[in-house]
């Protein structure tokens, strides 16, 4: 399968991003039966700031994405109308979140810390200012790892002129629980499974 997705962004991912897009899903599986099948997936999603953020938060030449790997089980609904057939989809993986920026910077002892500098593991102290930077540290970029699961259901309608060839639309919620917080993605995905 192959997809383009649009990107709904959710708690730390929709107050630092927003929704983006275009994002990206390939994948390769195989149906053990009627009703049930897996596959392996590939997902990039974007994660560019929000300009407002970018301005307000001292992140100049922001850029970051995140990328999946995971095992999914699909679950087909046994009974279609015409050409149009729905199903149920869930599975777990590992995803990876980076973020960078154009140009490092020094940022010195006593500097306040912003909510989005946590995605750069940055250490930050309780002081009579709030939270503020100690010891002096570089920020240039930062990559987590993390375990997460998905969830979701979609729809498919199989061509007539392809045989075995379905265009999908299909709505997914995607959950990792990086160190520093969760991200949580859910991408509406277009394509072509065959």
């Amino acid at each position: 399968m192959v997809g383009g997705a649009y990107g709904i962004g959710r708690d730390d991912v929709a107050s630092y991003v927003g929704d983006s897009g275009p994002e990206l899903v390939v994948g390769a599986g195989m149906n053990y039966s009627k009703m049930f099948g897996f596959d392996a997936e590939y997902m990039y999603y974007r994660l560019p700031f929000r300009q407002s953020v970018i301005v307000n938060q001292g992140l100049p030449g922001q850029s970051g994405h995140m990328q999946s790997i995971s095992l999914d089980t699909i679950v087909h609904v046994p009974f279609r109308f015409h050409n149009v057939a729905a199903y149920g989809i869930f599975g777990v993986g590992f995803y990876d979140r980076e973020v960078s920026l154009k140009h490092p910077q020094t940022l010195t002892v006593g500097t306040p810390c912003q909510p989005a500098w946590r995605w750069w593991d940055l250490t930050c102290v309780t002081t009579g200012n709030g939270y503020t930077i100690q010891p002096q540290q570089v920020m240039s970029s930062n990559s987590r790892v993390a375990g997460g699961f998905n969830v979701g259901g979609g729809l498919t309608y199989q061509l007539n002129y392809l045989k075995h060839t379905n265009i999908f639309f299909e709505w997914r919620y995607h959950r990792a629980y990086q160190a520093d917080g969760e991200t949580i993605v859910m991408p509406v995905t277009i394509g072509l499974r065959w």
